[in-house]
């Protein structure tokens, strides 16, 4: 039987009891990979690694060192497959974490943070980005994803979490994410 892990990377308010988190982390179940949540704390208001390049990646690092302790104990090498699930900067977090340490993880990349790309290269998975998302300009994450060839959805009218303010929409788009993601394991 194949071993295989799932690693969540949760936003800052977007912990993994959150929808999108949630779903994914109970369709992976269903898929035969154990769980392992990441969690971090950061030392600044993270307010300004909205505006701020510098702030962003300090708080990245700072996340990285409670990643790297969490996750130090796992032989990612004995896993058939490996999941990073991230969700905004979660999704930079896992980026380079894979990155620095060289896991060759599959990704579902959840409301990427612009600082995302500058860690994430070719991979497989996918990234679901909602077009009035604040944090990620929209032609900017379209245009790296096509060229890192990375396989992408946009949710039309949609904002950081994914949701456009219209009950019945979001769920729909959802379902429509998470019938994706199940493909994805």
């Amino acid at each position: 039987m194949e071993k295989k892990l799932a690693v969540i990377f949760p936003g800052v308010g977007y912990h993994s009891d959150k929808p999108l988190l949630y779903y994914s982390k109970k369709l992976a179940k269903n898929h035969g990979y154990e769980i392992k949540e990441v969690k971090y704390t950061f030392s600044k208001d993270l307010n300004s690694i909205k505006t701020d390049a510098l702030q962003a990646e300090a708080a990245i690092n700072e996340a990285l060192e409670q990643v790297v302790e969490q996750l130090k104990d796992i032989d990612f090498s004995s896993y058939d497959n490996v999941v990073f699930i991230g969700k905004s900067i979660g999704t930079a977090i896992a980026a380079k974490y894979a990155f620095d340490y060289g896991i060759d993880a599959e990704s579902i990349v959840f409301t990427p943070i612009e600082m995302t790309f500058a860690y994430i290269n070719a991979c497989e998975g996918f990234v679901f980005h909602g077009s009035d998302d604040p944090l990620c300009d929209t032609d900017m994450c379209v245009q790296l994803c096509d060229e890192l060839s990375i396989t992408y959805a946009v949710i039309p009218d949609a904002n950081h979490s994914l949701e456009t303010g219209d009950v019945d929409t979001d769920i729909q788009n959802l379902h429509r994410i998470m019938k994706i993601v199940d493909g994805l394991f």
